[in-house]
């Protein structure tokens, strides 16, 4: 947890409710996990009840886990806790995957000694005309329980809390409501198809969470920044229901880093107060004053900076000429048209060495297209310039394929073949589809086809940006393939694996996505793996000559003061890019997990390469079609 003189004012001028930053959610997790337990200890020990209201999705499992491990090892015990889940879609069954009773069984009451009877979830397998009684049977619930001592919340992308959705009054109870079109957008990945996520659910209402004791709202990455400042920052308003928790007298927002990016204390600290500063926060907020007030970085003048809560670095550094002039040489040494190098060139003001040339270089994916859609024109660009570029994927991405798409590719098979194994592929692979249920995952052979389809475009994309197939790799981590959305946690076997492509390379750069907003997760897991096998390997010698370079993917953009090599693209170069794209046939028309973007890929990388030049042409640099940006990983 991070702390200073910019916090405390930040909270007390700009956020209306108690907000703490950690450094990582695992850490927050084990801390609201440990007030939890603390609060049920203290219940136990003068044998009073302890009822909680608890949450579904990925932002409460490390709570739970965490819950779990002090009641196998510190003999924690959930006898006298009286649970209330705050919601549950509508219909479902109980044991279907995405049902939340099925997710509070796996991940919490599997694993400790709660009482059966003790447990509440909304039943999503009620006949509609019993929706009514049994919402308003579920408030007396909690009214006889003596009220929630504790409710744990998370925070959708629309401010809501439970399913809570914008319109929410404050004084709401426990009802059905219908979905917003964005909550079921993010729903898609779990029910395989937005098609099969339930329009309705029923959830606790507004008001009766504002009737706990002690409200935890916790969110993680970047995704949710945005939101997050609203609900913090903003008004109270019934279009961000989460803003409702500002007349709660005890709530606490607990943050990872990457979700508190948009509070003021953190994006602009300069405007709560004093703040320190240091190249690179200088940079921020030079760059952020020029695109404010629209005036390219040359033309700043000292009013500008006193004007804006930046008369101190003026002050300190100024006149606003010298500062100007200082940030403007910094941006401007971020571009360049080589981004391994230009060797025999003086690379003093370059983000890359100009030596050794050719250099090794190791691309790590996600999934078999984020390569080309985040750094395609840079990835052709080091193969153009003669560098020797490895490919890792490092997930199989089949989840991603629709059944129509592989079952096109099994006609074909049958076709084509003269093997009676393969002339029947077509007809079995239909009957399983059509005997599958939404929600259910695939068989092994569907798998199977739809890796292998995967794999086909990922070697037609390497093939047409000019890669030889011998250097591209497919990793399959074990982690992901579950067949479903969810997947498993990392294990040692997939941190060895990617270990052992980097052995194996022994790169002078390395690239990977390091955004950690995917709405599904996976990017943020495959980070984690290259992380802590580059914490392992730290000590190689060939790491000590390796920059690792990290790249966004589809779901968000650098800030501009985090860039430290732009490559600049052509016309013709992103539209080479966009026919990389391509190859990826079976996510262009439609991908099956967009997240909020309705977009094909190619159009948002487009857009987001385009933009990235148009700001550094405001800023008053050379004016480009599109960049790329990469911001430089530190590995010490």
């Amino acid at each position: 947890m991070n702390m200073d003189l910019t916090d405390h004012l930040g909270q007390k001028i700009f956020e209306k409710i108690d907000t703490t930053i950690f450094s990582d959610a695992t850490e927050a997790s084990k801390i609201v996990a440990k007030e939890i337990a603390g609060l049920i200890r203290a219940r136990n020990q003068i044998g009073q009840n302890t009822v909680l209201g608890l949450a579904t999705g990925s932002t409460p499992i490390q709570v739970y886990g965490e819950l779990v491990r002090l009641h196998r090892e510190e003999d924690l015990s959930f006898e006298r806790v009286i649970t209330f889940n705050l919601d549950e879609y509508y219909p479902i069954r109980p044991e279907e995957l995405q049902s939340y009773v099925r997710f509070m069984n796996e991940y919490l009451f599997d694993h400790i000694d709660i009482k059966k009877e003790n447990v509440h979830i909304p039943d999503g397998t009620l006949e509609r005309e019993e929706v009514y009684q049994y919402c308003k049977e579920y408030e007396q619930k909690i009214e006889q329980a003596g009220g929630l001592d504790v409710q744990i919340l998370g925070i959708g992308r629309t401010g809501h809390i439970g399913f809570n959705e914008p319109g929410s009054l404050e004084k709401t109870r426990t009802r059905l409501v219908t979905l917003d079109e964005l909550t079921r957008a993010d729903a898609a990945a779990s029910f395989f198809g937005e098609e099969h996520v339930p329009r309705r659910a029923i959830t606790m209402g507004v008001g009766t969470i504002l009737k706990a004791k002690k409200i935890y709202l916790m969110a993680w990455g970047e995704s949710k920044a945005s939101i997050i400042q609203r609900s913090v920052e903003g008004e109270i308003s019934a279009q961000v229901p989460a803003t409702f928790l500002q007349n709660h007298e005890n709530t606490k927002i607990i943050l990872d880093e990457a979700a508190a990016s948009e509070l003021t204390r953190r994006k602009t600290p300069w405007l709560v107060g004093p703040c320190k500063w240091d190249d690179r926060r200088i940079r921020k907020a030079v760059t952020w004053l020029s695109l404010q007030i629209g005036k390219p970085i040359l033309k700043l003048t000292d009013e500008d900076y006193n004007q804006h809560g930046m008369s101190d670095v003026v002050t300190d550094y100024g006149p606003a000429y010298n500062v100007n002039i200082r940030v403007f040489n910094q941006v401007q040494h971020t571009i360049t048209g080589w981004p391994g190098g230009k060797p025999k060139a003086d690379d003093s003001n370059r983000p890359e060495r100009a030596e050794p040339f050719p250099k090794r270089v190791l691309i790590f994916s996600p999934h078999p297209d984020d390569d080309v859609i985040s750094m395609g024109g840079t990835l052709m660009r080091l193969v153009e310039h003669g560098h020797e570029v490895h490919i890792a994927y490092q997930t199989s991405g089949n989840i991603s394929v629709y059944d129509n798409e592989a079952l096109r590719y099994a006609d074909f098979i049958s076709q084509y073949s003269s093997n009676k194994n393969e002339q029947k592929l077509f007809d079995n692979l239909m009957k399983s589809v059509e005997e599958k249920v939404p929600g259910d995952t695939d068989s092994d052979t569907m798998l199977e086809i739809k890796t292998k389809i995967r794999q086909a475009e990922a070697r037609a994309a390497c093939r047409y940006s000019g890669l030889p197939e011998e250097n591209i790799n497919f990793l399959n981590m074990p982690f992901y393939e579950t067949g479903r959305a969810k997947k498993d946690h990392l294990t040692e076997k997939d941190i060895s694996i990617i270990q052992e492509v980097m052995e194996k390379v022994e790169p002078h750069q390395i690239y990977a996505a390091g955004d950690l907003s995917d709405p599904h997760g996976t990017h943020r897991i495959c980070w984690d793996a290259i992380r802590t096998a580059l914490g392992n390997l730290k000590d190689e010698k060939w790491m000590q000559d390796c920059f690792v370079w990290l790249y966004k993917g589809v779901w968000q953009d650098w800030d501009i003061s985090e860039i430290d090599m732009a490559v600049p693209l052509s016309p013709d170069e992103r539209l080479k890019k966009r026919r990389a794209i391509f190859k990826h046939a079976s996510q262009k028309d439609q991908p099956k997990y967009p997240g909020a973007e309705s977009r094909e890929f190619w159009m948002i990388a487009d857009e987001r390469t385009m933009k990235t030049a148009k700001l550094y042409d405001q800023l008053g640099l050379a004016e480009y079609d599109s960049i790329e940006g990469f911001t430089r990983y530190n590995l010490s």
